[in-house]
């Protein structure tokens, strides 16, 4: 048996991972678990739906020994991440480290690797076009994609109470936003570049992207949303950039045994986020540690931003999920926006903030 260094339990000889918490057991385990960060398709559900025992973990199909009945499965089933057989109860893979009964588990994008909902069209990360055959990250062919023939939507100018201001009407597939060219100009807005963003009807989805702009174009969250490293947001005024800084794995002793003095809670930075000033130079800086969530605002948080009257009391909060860390509104005046990389996906009602404009889709 080897014991695991974090939460001391015994783990099957051969191990790479902690079963019950997902810690590496090993270096060569920390190695492996680079190698199975790429995502793998799952199989897409047959005609009745999930294959039979498909309960256990998100994603998985069960393996049955030769001449097994469908109702007798084997108590093994495939890690969606790895294929390696596993227990369909444990929290954890031993094989690849990938939590296996948490939110986000199951298939992931084939762009960026991140988790995806079975029946959303895009990728809540970066964009990508998952298709409707199933969350695997895969499109229909074109034979099979029908064809839209309406691309009406409005795009609606609103001020801070969230009152119309002025209404565009579109009936087009591309719509171009600017501050001197575009389809929908604001030449008073010294924010916005002067081609800022576009809009677009791609697999009867309306997308936004943003065109290389110096400040951005913004989509308010309308969802708890996981971040990847490199993400921007928008909080209040402020300009906050996340970032991964890997995981560091335990500590060996010294070699005499001795103590290093020092705080032992958190045990371990594994990510940051990092205030930012308007020419991109960093400012403030806080960690951020698996199991301790950090709740952002003006007055009452972890992180506090007096000065920021667009800011709320309580803004917003980044949840740690094991290793990875999300991000939600707090029940905030203004909302939470990240920046636009690549398309991004919009419904009736998302709003995007371009220069200094906010604006709101209307579908019909």
């Amino acid at each position: 048996m080897s014991a695991c260094a974090y939460c001391g339990r015994d783990n099957d000889p051969g191990a790479q991972f902690c079963m019950d918490c997902g810690k590496p057991l090993g270096k060569a385990a920390a190695m492996k678990a680079a190698a199975a960060a790429t995502p793998v398709s799952t199989p897409a559900p047959g005609p009745g739906g999930a294959p039979a025992g498909n309960q256990g973990i998100p994603g998985t199909r069960v393996i049955e020994a030769p001449g097994a009945s469908a109702a007798q499965p084997e108590a093994q089933a495939a890690c969606p991440f790895c294929h390696q057989l596993v227990d369909g109860h444990l929290p954890f893979c031993p094989h690849c480290g990938r939590r296996l009964s948490a939110p986000g588990s199951g298939p992931a994008c084939v762009r960026c690797a991140s988790p995806v909902t079975p029946g959303t069209k895009f990728c809540a990360t970066c964009g990508a076009p998952l298709g409707d055959t199933g969350p695997i990250g895969l499109t229909r062919s074109s034979t099979e994609r029908e064809k839209r023939t309406d691309f009406a939507f409005t795009v609606v100018l609103i001020d801070e109470t969230g009152q119309t201001v002025q209404r565009f009407d579109r009936k087009t597939v591309h719509t171009t936003i600017g501050r001197q060219d575009g389809d929908i100009r604001f030449p008073d807005d010294p924010f916005l570049s002067p081609l800022h963003a576009k809009l677009s009807w791609e697999e009867n989805q309306l997308v936004v992207r943003d065109l290389g702009s110096r400040n951005g174009t913004w989509v308010f969250l309308e969802e708890p949303r996981r971040l990847v490293d490199g993400d921007l947001l928008l909080i209040g005024s402020q300009v906050i950039r996340f970032r991964r800084l890997g995981y560091p794995g335990p500590h060996a002793p010294d070699a005499d045994a001795t103590k290093r003095m020092g705080s032992m809670i958190p045990s371990a930075d594994i990510a940051s986020l990092t205030q930012l000033r308007s020419d991109g130079s960093p400012r403030d800086m806080i960690q951020l540690s698996p199991g301790r969530d950090i709740r952002i605002g003006r007055e009452r948080g972890d992180w506090i931003f007096p000065y920021d009257p667009s800011m709320s009391g309580a803004h917003a909060i980044v949840r740690s999920e094991d290793a990875d860390f999300v991000i939600l509104d707090d029940s905030s005046r203004n909302g939470v926006a990240i920046a636009a990389r690549g398309d991004m996906a919009l419904g009736h009602g998302s709003r995007i903030l371009v220069g200094d404009k906010l604006l709101r889709i209307e579908l019909p």
